[in-house]
């Protein structure tokens, strides 16, 4: 199958034109998958620190309103499965869902995020309530996919999430191998600095789980913050080498991978060996 990783502005005025050229990119490489970075679609709540709840409540609507308008959009992406992240309300709850899109579907969660950092830039904790401790795959059909070995017909990856801070917590990554999943999604939202250490994060997950460790992110200014760290990548599932990463330069990366090898990687080291 073919899966495309991307680094986007967040500034809603640079944002527009990217999305324009990413789906024109998307759509002349033929995708299957398009993975975008965390909560896309508005600028970074969590880089504010908490306010009122009143106001907190008033950024949260608009930010999901924001996201279900771009959300109709999907489709000009003119892939078989787009997935990401976006904030949502359930119950009262401010959530950050992973969701996998199709024309079919339309976006069905994956998971919600379960660890949130409390920090300079990333007040997550303060702005939306944690996941249930529930990292569930989901299959997906890519239609005229190819399956390992080369044969024609409909590709079915089995696919969990990582959400950003997530991909520190390995054992998820473990159990996501275990139960048999081809690839990792990592949507994120990670500064310039700390990029050196995301990868490194990626490639871990992808050697524990035996899996493809997919991620997108933000580039470009971050405000006050510095700027994002951009980085997209894709690993492979057997030794966590990269396989490409995007850049300012580059910021759409689309590549051809195989099923099979996701599969034969869980029978091999480190994957084999009991816990």
């Amino acid at each position: 199958m073919r899966v495309t990783v991307c680094e986007l502005p967040n500034d809603p005025e640079a944002f527009r034109p990217a999305w324009e050229t990413l789906c024109a990119h998307t759509t002349g490489a033929s995708t299957d998958l398009v993975l975008l970075p965390e909560m896309p679609f508005s600028p970074w709540l969590a880089g504010d620190r908490p306010g009122p709840e009143a106001e907190l409540a008033h950024r949260w609507a608009r930010a999901v309103a924001d996201h279900e308008g771009w959300m109709a959009r999907l489709g000009d992406l003119e892939a078989s499965v787009v997935t990401g992240t976006r904030p949502t309300l359930r119950d009262g709850r401010r959530l950050n869902q992973a969701f996998i899109w199709t024309r079919e579907t339309g976006p069905v969660s994956l998971h919600e995020k379960r660890y949130l950092p409390q920090e300079e830039g990333f007040w997550e904790a303060g702005w939306y309530d944690r996941g249930e401790p529930e990292f569930v795959t989901r299959r997906v059909g890519i239609p005229g996919g190819r399956r390992g070995g080369g044969s024609a017909g409909a590709a079915e990856p089995l696919v969990g999430a990582l959400i950003c801070t997530e991909i520190w917590f390995n054992r998820h990554a473990r159990d996501y191998g275990e139960a048999g999943a081809h690839l990792l999604l990592c949507p994120r939202a990670t500064l310039l600095p700390s990029t050196d250490k995301w990868i490194a994060g990626g490639r871990a997950a992808a050697v524990v789980s035996g899996a493809y460790c997919l991620s997108s992110n933000f580039g470009g200014p971050a405000g006050a913050h510095g700027r994002w760290g951009g980085a997209g990548w894709v690993v492979d599932p057997e030794e966590g080498d990269v396989l490409g990463v995007t850049s300012p330069e580059i910021p759409f990366l689309t590549l051809d991978i195989d099923l099979a090898s996701a599969e034969a990687a869980k029978n091999t080291y480190p994957r084999y060996v009991q816990p």
